[in-house]
């Protein structure tokens, strides 16, 4: 019975380490692809926003969470439970304006980094901006606008990796009249 239960983290540790690895091979793909570091970064945003769009209906099918009442509990949903979900980490909240329109996602460990050492020549690289994109894209199918960047980078010598996001607004649907 122990052999078994080792096994299931054995196999969601070579998982992660697969998924760890062939994220590293597409942004190394996407380098030799792209004149520079900009174009990379903004396709792995686009990539990202894609991934989230339709990543959310599967969040919501698999987390049973209900509508979230304002930015604040949309945080912590996004740090408690999407994050640990798909990358089993739970970042913390932290530097919220004073509006409550803004806020840090603090990742002490970012598993998209494992095994990464950026090269000197792609130093404006944002090695997981894809993370930025699904952020974007989830949150847009539920009616949030919200500009979200890397602050700080770990692979850049900075202490923690800091995601920054902030609200825009809330995106109405556009429904023909009588009809809601």
């Amino acid at each position: 019975m122990s052999r078994q239960a080792g096994r299931g983290t054995e196999s969601k540790k070579m998982s992660s380490e697969l998924f760890t690895l062939t994220y590293g091979a597409l942004v190394t793909q996407l380098c030799k692809d792209y004149e520079n570091d900009e174009d990379v970064n903004k396709q792995l945003d686009k990539m990202g926003y894609n991934i989230g769009v339709r990543l959310i209906e599967d969040f919501l099918a698999r987390s049973n969470v209900g509508r979230c009442h304002d930015f604040r509990e949309t945080a912590d949903v996004i740090a408690k439970v999407a994050f640990k979900m798909y990358l089993g980490i739970t970042p913390s909240i932290t530097n919220w304006s004073p509006a409550g329109d803004e806020f840090s996602l603090i990742l002490e460990n970012n598993p998209l980094v494992d095994f990464v050492e950026l090269p000197d020549n792609h130093s404006s690289l944002i090695y997981s901006n894809l993370l930025c994109g699904v952020l974007r894209g989830a949150l847009e199918m539920v009616q949030m606008a919200v500009d979200v960047k890397f602050v700080q980078d770990t692979l850049k010598g900075d202490g923690v990796t800091e995601i920054r996001m902030k609200f825009v607004r809330r995106i109405e649907d556009n429904l023909p009249a009588g009809e809601e």
